[in-house]
C-alpha cells in the first residue's frame, strides 16, 4: 500500500517543481499540498473505501486547479499548461472513472465528472463518460437528452446527437421529452447550416466545396422525427409542443402548416383545442355567487361546443363524434346544485346524441347513455325509439339488442315476442345465447304457458350446444315451477337422451327429486346413473356424491363398494388420484 502511495507521490514530482520553478507556488505551499495528498492517497488505497473520500480527493485537486487559474491571472503567467494542469486534470478524470466504476448507480457522481469535463475543456473525455454512463443507465430517458445536447453544444456534432437520439427512442419509444428534444435538436442543425449558407454567400465564397441539401435546410428531417413521434404518441398537447418548439424558429412556416393541417385532421387535437375553452378566466363579481359561477361554468361550456362544432364540421368522423359525446356526458356526470345548468347539461348531450346518430357516427356503447337519460327523464317515447333506430344501427350487435329488448320490455311497448325474432335472426347464433336467456325471462312472466313452452321447444332445436343446453336447464326449471314433479319428471324424462347435455341440467333433476316429501331412490340412481354415463370419466365428484347419497337415510351402503370399483375403472388421469383423496376423507369421516 505504502509503495503504491509513495510512487503516485513521486509521479507529482515534476508537475510540483514547474509549480514552485514558475512562481505559483511558494516551497512551503508545495510541501502543504505534499503532506496533504498523501493523506488522501492513503485513504484510498484501504482495502475498503468510502464514496466520500473519493469525492474528497477530488475536490481538493479540483481545488488546487482553481488555485493555480487565479494564480494565473494574477502574475499574468500562461505557459506550461501542458506540464502543470494537464497531469492534475488526467489524475482527476483518472479518479472520477474508478468511483463510477465502483459506485455505478450514483447518477449525481457520474453527472459531477460530466461537469468538470466541461468546465476544464476535457470535451473528448465527456462522450466518453457519457457512452459508460448510458450502458450502466439506459433506462432514464434525461440522460440521454443530456448526452445528444451536449454533443450538438460541446462538440458540434449533429450527427453523434442524431445518433443518441435515435439510440434513446429504442429504449423509450412512447416518451414525450425524447421526441420534443429530438425535434429541437433537428431545427437547430437545420438553423446552424442555413447560418453557415448565409456566412457563406455574404463573403462571396464558391459554394462549390459545401453542399446545403435544400430539404434539411426547410427543416425536413424535424418533419420526419414529427412524423414519428405523432405516429407513436397520439395526444393532441404533445402535438401542440412540437407546434409551438416549431414556432421558435422562423424558416418553419412549412412546417408549422403541415403540422397545423394534420392537427386539424386529427379528431384529438380537436378535443384537446376544444377543453383548453374551460380554463379561460372567470367572469369577475359574477362568480361569488353559486348562480354566477353556474352561468360562468355554462358560457365555458359553450364555447367548448363551439369548437367541438367547428370539429365534426371540418371532420365528421366517428371519434370526432365520440370525442364530444364524451365531453358533453362527462359534464353532464358533474354534480351542481343549479338545475338551470344540469338541465342545460342534459339538453346539450341529447342534441349531440340525436345529430350523431343521424349521421350514423355514434359509438355502440352510448346508446346505452341515451337509453338512461331518456327513461330517468321519463321520455318513454323518445326511449322506444331510439331501442328500435340502434338495433337497426347496429343489427348483428348481441349486446345492442338486449339493452333495446331490455328497454321495450320495461317500457311493455310494442310485439315483443317479433323483436326478439328479428334479433334472433340478425345477430349470430353463436353469440345468441343471451338473447335465448331474456327470452325464456320474458316469456315466463309474460306470455301462457303454452307459448312459453313453444319457445323453449324453438331453443331446444337450436344447432349451438350452449344454447341448446341452457334451454334444458331453463325448460326443466320452468316445468317444475309451473307443472310440479311430475311435469318436471316428464320433461327430464324426454330431454335425458337428446344430447347435447349438461351436468347442471341432471344435478337440478337430482335436486329436484331430493325436495320431494317422500323422494324415490330408485329414481335418484336412475339420474346419477344417466349423469355419470355422460360425465363418470373426469369428474369425480360425481361419483363421491352417488356414494354420500347410498350412505344417506334412503340409500343402501353396500353398494357403496361396487360404485368405488366402478370408480376407479372409470375415471382418468389427476381426476382417479383425487378421486381416492376424497374416498379416503369421507371414510375417516373428515368429508
Amino acid at each position: 500500500m505504502a509503495e503504491i502511495v509513495q510512487q503516485r507521490i513521486e509521479d507529482r514530482i515534476p508537475e510540483l517543481e514547474q509549480l514552485e520553478r514558475v512562481g505559483l507556488f511558494t516551497k512551503k505551499e508545495v510541501k502543504s499540498i505534499i503532506k496533504r495528498v498523501t493523506a488522501l492517497e492513503y485513504k484510498l488505497t484501504r482495502l475498503i473505501v468510502n464514496k466520500e473520500d473519493f469525492i474528497a480527493y477530488i475536490q481538493y485537486e479540483i481545488n488546487v486547479l482553481e488555485l493555480i487559474k487565479k494564480r494565473r491571472a494574477h502574475i499574468h503567467y500562461q505557459f506550461k499548461r501542458e506540464e502543470i494542469e494537464y497531469p492534475i486534470i488526467h489524475r482527476i478524470n483518472s479518479t472520477f472513472r474508478r468511483a463510477t466504476n465502483k459506485w455505478k448507480d450514483d447518477v449525481q457522481l457520474w453527472l459531477s465528472h460530466v461537469a468538470f469535463c466541461k468546465k476544464w475543456a476535457t470535451k473528448g473525455q465527456i462522450s466518453k463518460v457519457f457512452s459508460s454512463m448510458l450502458a450502466i443507465h439506459p433506462d432514464k430517458p434525461a440522460l440521454w437528452i443530456m448526452a445528444a445536447k451536449s454533443e450538438l453544444e460541446d462538440r458540434n456534432s449533429s450527427e453523434s446527437a442524431r445518433h443518441l437520439f435515435l439510440r434513446s427512442l429504442r429504449f423509450h419509444p412512447n416518451n414525450q421529452k425524447v421526441y420534443q428534444e429530438y425535434f429541437r435538436m433537428e431545427l437547430l442543425h437545420s438553423e446552424k447550416l442555413r447560418k453557415q449558407q448565409k456566412d457563406l454567400e455574404k463573403a462571396e465564397m464558391d459554394l462549390g466545396e459545401y453542399e446545403f441539401s435544400p430539404e434539411i435546410l426547410r427543416g425536413k428531417l424535424a418533419e420526419v422525427v414529427y412524423r414519428n413521434a405523432t405516429g407513436q404518441i397520439k395526444e393532441a398537447a404533445f402535438v401542440i409542443s412540437l407546434l409551438n418548439i416549431a414556432a421558435i424558429f422562423d424558416f418553419t412556416k412549412e412546417l408549422q402548416d403541415t403540422i397545423l393541417q394534420d392537427q386539424y385532421s386529427d379528431s384529438f387535437t380537436w378535443d384537446f383545442m376544444a377543453k383548453r375553452e374551460l380554463e379561460a378566466p372567470g367572469a369577475g363579481e359574477e362568480l361569488q355567487t353559486a348562480k354566477g359561477r353556474a352561468s360562468d361554468i355554462n358560457r365555458r361550456e359553450e364555447r367548448c361546443c363551439q369548437v367541438y362544432e367547428e370539429g365534426v364540421k371540418s371532420l365528421n368522423s366517428e371519434s370526432m363524434w365520440t370525442c364530444y359525446v364524451a365531453f358533453c356526458l362527462e359534464r353532464l356526470k358533474r354534480k351542481t346544485n343549479v338545475q338551470e345548468l344540469k338541465e342545460k347539461r342534459q339538453e346539450r348531450l341529447l342534441g349531440v346524441l340525436q345529430r350523431a346518430h343521424d349521421s350514423s357516427l355514434l359509438k355502440e356503447n352510448y346508446y346505452k347513455n341515451w337509453l338512461q337519460i331518456l327513461l330517468s327523464s321519463g321520455d318513454t317515447e323518445g326511449a322506444a325509439s331510439v331501442a328500435m333506430t340502434a338495433t337497426r344501427r347496429y343489427s348483428q350487435s348481441v349486446s345492442m339488442w338486449s339493452l333495446s329488448l331490455q328497454t321495450l320490455i320495461q317500457l311493455g311497448s310494442g310485439d315483443i315476442g317479433k323483436h326478439f325474432q328479428d334479433a334472433l335472426t340478425n345477430v349470430n347464433p353463436k353469440e345468441s345465447l343471451p338473447l335465448w336467456q331474456l327470452q325464456f325471462q320474458w316469456s315466463t312472466d309474460n306470455q301462457s304457458p303454452e307459448e312459453t313452452e313453444a319457445v323453449f321447444k324453438r331453443g331446444l332445436l337450436s344447432a349451438v350446444a350452449a344454447v341448446a343446453m341452457e334451454t334444458k336447464e331453463s325448460y326443466l326449471d320452468w316445468s317444475y315451477s309451473t307443472g310440479g314433479y311430475k311435469k318436471a319428471r316428464k320433461t327430464f324424462t324426454s330431454l335425458q337422451e337428446n344430447r347435447p347435455l349438461s351436468k347442471a341440467f341432471f344435478t337440478r333433476m337430482i335436486q329436484i327429486e331430493k325436495e320431494q316429501e317422500t323422494p324415490k331412490m330408485h329414481n335418484l340412481r336412475d339420474c346419477y346413473e344417466r349423469v355419470l354415463q355422460e360425465f363418470g370419466t373426469t369428474d369425480d365428484d360425481l361419483w363421491l356424491q352417488y356414494i354420500q347419497e347410498e350412505l344417506g337415510p334412503l340409500g343402501q351402503p353396500e353398494n357403496c363398494g361396487k360404485i368405488h370399483w366402478r370408480a376407479m375403472k372409470f375415471l382418468e388421469g389427476e381426476s382417479v388420484e383425487r378421486f381416492t383423496s376424497k374416498y379416503t376423507l369421507l371414510q375417516t369421516g373428515h368429508l
